[in-house]
């Protein structure tokens, strides 16, 4: 298996406000991943986790911290948008391991990504 993460990543959560979100995210720092931002709509401009700035979409994230990778911690109902979003945006590795995400949107989402770089 290659490694998909490594010195070079730079990762943002979306859904960084929630529990599973900020639970991970903090999980990841100690690691040592190389946080750099959260996503929430509506609470864009609030710091979490001591410094890491939360952003109301992927796009002004990747656009103030160059993030190249996202992990989603957010309702299966909008998992699929919260991956189009992300791919979207230009991030190339996406993070998904929300269960109960209907078949039918994962399939438009696997089409989707099938012409992206992500």
């Amino acid at each position: 298996m290659s490694i998909l993460v490594d010195e070079k990543t730079r990762l943002i959560t979306q859904g960084i406000t929630g529990r599973e979100g900020m639970f991970h995210t903090e999980q990841s720092m100690k690691y040592g991943t190389k946080v750099v931002g959260g996503v929430t709509p509506g609470k864009g401009g609030q710091k979490v986790l001591g410094n890491i700035p939360v952003f109301n979409t992927v796009r002004d994230a990747v656009a103030k911290t160059k993030a190249n990778a996202t992990m989603i911690f957010v309702p299966p109902p909008f998992a699929a948008d919260a991956i189009l979003e992300a791919a979207d945006a230009g991030i190339e590795l996406i993070i998904c391991i929300t269960e109960g995400i209907p078949v039918s949107d994962m399939i438009n989402v696997y089409k989707y990504l099938k012409g992206t770089n992500s």
